[in-house]
């Protein structure tokens, strides 16, 4: 496989629920990585993390490219509202957020370590009918 990839954050993040490069993608590709995962997040107005994190083990840091977005720690409330605005917190900090416009942030965290996926809720299913 070669050591080049070029592609496009929007489109590219689009197959992988926004990240660009980690320990997720295969072995061999130039976008894997466990030291680090980056991640294009597109997020509509209203968007919000499913769960807090709680136990992080990672330092993270996220970049507003446009919108405004709300990140929630347990002690304090950060709004990222001008293109370049941040936020950078480390390991044990629990923390969710909350798309306030159509959003779009660069986020990038280390290291890059299995088992962090927010779980996908399975859609409720109509109850067996007794005719």
């Amino acid at each position: 496989m070669s050591d080049i990839h070029v592609g496009r954050a929007a489109a590219d993040a689009a197959l992988d629920h926004g990240w660009l490069l980690g320990h997720f993608k295969p072995p061999g590709d130039p976008r894997h990585s466990t030291g680090v995962e980056i991640k294009w997040g597109v997020h509509p107005k209203g968007d919000a993390r499913a769960q807090w994190v709680h136990g992080e083990e990672r330092t993270a840091l996220q970049v507003l490219i446009s919108g405004r977005f709300r990140l929630e720690f347990p002690d304090r409330t950060v709004i990222l509202a001008e293109q370049g605005d941040y936020a950078v917190w480390g390991r044990g900090v629990d923390h969710s957020w909350y798309a306030e416009e159509d959003t779009v942030v660069l986020t990038v965290r280390w290291p890059s370590v299995p088992g962090y996926k927010v779980p996908v809720p399975v859609p409720e299913t109509d109850p067996p009918r007794t005719l």
